[in-house]
């Protein structure tokens, strides 16, 4: 698993976009009604169940090669649009958050040990992932803000020692491999902000409570976690000591793409729900569909699915040719889930009363996409990222 993404051409990738997208409408939709499903997500028996039958079907895992190859991001964005055309489908075809960016960032930092004994499991399904770098905000601790890491490393013989609280960790509830975000003071050369790759369950490791959110597809919701005295051999840091801010960025920017990708799916989804309910279900004489004010409003969706994919492309393409994209990512970020959350409140409205029930998929589509202008930094911050971008751009122009 070489981390490199050389792609496989454009045949080669709408083959592995057909099947998955084929695969998650004809065995992933009908899941959709599954009882194995509560506040906190599917359970791990679902996912299991659809991984197996993923597996079966030859895409599990669809946007990594057998040989370790990763698509391109233009490639990975045509596979992971199919999937998200379910909720389940993300994690059925494992391309689901966080395990999508954790391969990913595995993928390029990770040591020929690591991948082997960490990042092999999530490639293969056999297991659920964790990013633990996000901190109560009552302790003013790290949130869309790295640099302000609370949880601090020290070292102590061929041992690094953790303590710190987390909170909005997706997926600690029954993951089996944790990376962990620390920063440590040292002053020796290991100073800086650190990450870890750690078995789970680890005692050590101690889930305080799962929070109530108003999203539930992802297994084992969004946790708080006590970090006591976590003891990691000094062989498991990722990568070196003091570049945990940099792995951040590397695994960050195409995640926040990646969700982009899925989120798109699921939109894409919702309007094909409240476009058949509008041109089937009538009113004063005639199909919803011929009211102007319902028909402009599924006209404004395409208008926004449009514009979202081709953000989505545009931002691939940048990430593709290797830089790190950050603004670019940004931009997406903000672009791509303000227009997807405007698509789904206007399936909500088309539908009317249908689309606030759990009649049709809608509803779950409108709180999932609600969400996404939080995950991985709210719409706001990015904003204020591209501003500093912008005062920064305009000062060196003025000073050279």
């Amino acid at each position: 698993m070489s981390g490199a993404y050389e792609g496989v051409g454009p045949e080669k990738t709408a083959e592995i976009a057909a099947k998955v997208e084929a695969f998650v409408r004809d065995v992933i939709v009908p899941y959709e009604t599954d009882p194995r499903q509560d506040q906190h997500g599917p359970t791990d028996e679902l996912v299991a169940e659809m991984k197996g039958k993923a597996r079966a079907a030859g895409i599990l895992t669809p946007h990594i090669l057998p040989d370790g190859r990763h698509l391109s991001q233009r490639e990975t964005a045509a596979v992971l649009k199919k999937s998200g055309l379910s909720i389940l489908g993300p994690l059925a075809v494992n391309t689901n958050a966080p395990d999508e960016g954790n391969m990913f960032l595995l993928g390029k930092v990770g040591s020929p040990e690591i991948k082997e004994r960490f990042l092999k499991p999530l490639v293969e399904g056999h297991g659920r992932s964790a990013f633990f770098m996000t901190e109560p905000a009552d302790e003013d601790g790290a949130g869309s803000d790295p640099s302000m890491m609370k949880t601090t490393c020290r070292l102590d013989g061929n041992h690094w020692v953790i303590n710190g609280r987390k909170k909005f960790i997706t997926g600690a509830e029954g993951a089996i491999v944790g990376i962990v975000m620390a920063k440590s003071e040292a002053t020796d050369g290991t100073g800086g902000a650190c990450m870890f790759l750690v078995d789970l369950p680890d005692p050590a490791i101690r889930i305080t409570r799962v929070l109530e959110t108003i999203d539930d597809s992802m297994p084992g919701g969004h946790a708080e976690i006590e970090i006591d005295n976590l003891r990691v051999p000094a062989d498991q840091m990722l990568g070196v000591a003091g570049e945990g801010f940099k792995y951040a960025q590397i695994r960050l920017s195409p995640a926040r793409l990646s969700h982009c990708m899925r989120w798109y799916g699921a939109a894409v989804r919702a309007n094909e729900i409240a476009t058949d309910y509008a041109n089937r279900r009538k009113a004063f004489g005639k199909p919803l569909v011929d009211h102007e004010g319902v028909g402009f409003m599924l006209a404004d969706n395409l208008i926004d699915l449009k514009q979202a994919e081709l953000m989505i492309d545009w931002c691939a393409d940048v990430l593709d040719t290797g830089e790190l994209g950050t603004a670019e990512s940004s931009m997406a970020k903000v672009a791509v889930s303000e227009a997807l959350s405007r698509v789904a409140d206007r399936c909500v409205q088309v539908m009317g009363g249908t689309g606030i029930t759990r009649d049709t998929m809608v509803e779950k589509f409108y709180r999932e996409i609600r969400c996404f202008r939080i995950y991985d930094g709210p719409t706001e911050v990015h904003k204020w990222s591209l501003a500093k971008k912008i005062k920064r751009d305009w000062t060196r122009a003025q000073a050279g």
